[in-house]
């Protein structure tokens, strides 16, 4: 998931890329690509599809299990720092020609459009509710006796679900709805030798984390007391 979403910001945001300046709307398919992708590996593998920790975290208190939760979420930051990696070897010559370290930094992780604490947190926590009761509404339809496996046919409804979230939420935060999709990426963009950069931003790095933790609990409790 990551190679891809950290991919496409690369190809709109750097200099001299094919895709430079392509605009939101690639930005926001390219990432609804990259979810239907890593679902789609995901369920073909037999796995629960759980590529961020606010869905883990949302899912054992829909089932009472917390078991997975622990080696899910070091699994989900690894990957997330991971597919950053690649998405910067496949870039690096591109870092090297921007010298705009803002937009360096926006291939990594999130900033907010305007600068608001509180209204920054509440974007987040939206739009991860509506990713959280949307992905359990889709895995919990009645579909799977039509003979095709059910996390694979998942998978497209929830890239959509995630195209809607980026083209109707994303424009406050740039919709992180994932503590992991930006906190691996921030961590990576510090430790990594990227010319002209700046600082990683920790003052903000708290809100993609918290705010998706803290809709993934509402979106939770939301769902079992409606169903």
């Amino acid at each position: 998931m990551l190679v891809l979403g950290n991919g496409v910001n690369a190809n709109v945001v750097l200099h001299k890329s094919k895709g430079n300046n392509s605009g939101w709307i690639v930005i926001a398919f390219g990432w609804a690509i990259a979810v239907f992708v890593g679902v789609y590996v995901c369920a073909s593998l037999e796995g629960d599809g759980h590529l961020n920790p606010a869905v883990t975290i949302a899912d054992a208190i829909k089932t009472n299990d917390w078991s997975k939760v622990p080696l899910y979420i070091v699994a989900q930051m690894l990957g997330a720092m991971t597919g950053s990696l690649l998405a910067w070897l496949a870039y690096r010559k591109h870092f090297d020609e921007t010298t705009d370290a803002d937009g360096q930094l926006a291939v990594f992780c999130n900033a907010p459009a305007i600068k608001s604490t509180v209204d920054n947190l509440v974007t987040e926590i939206i739009g991860t509710v509506v990713l959280v009761f949307g992905a359990f509404a889709i895995s919990g339809a009645k579909i799977n006796d039509v003979g095709i496996s059910l996390g694979a046919l998942n998978a497209l409804p929830v890239a959509l679900l995630v195209l809607g979230i980026g083209l109707s939420l994303g424009g406050p935060t740039g919709y992180a709805i994932n503590p992991s999709r930006d906190l691996g990426p921030r961590i990576m963009h510090f430790l990594l030798p990227i010319k002209n950069k700046r600082d990683s931003n920790w003052g903000y790095s708290w809100i993609p984390v918290a705010g998706p933790v803290i809709g993934a609990v509402i979106a939770a409790l939301l769902f079992r007391v409606i169903h």
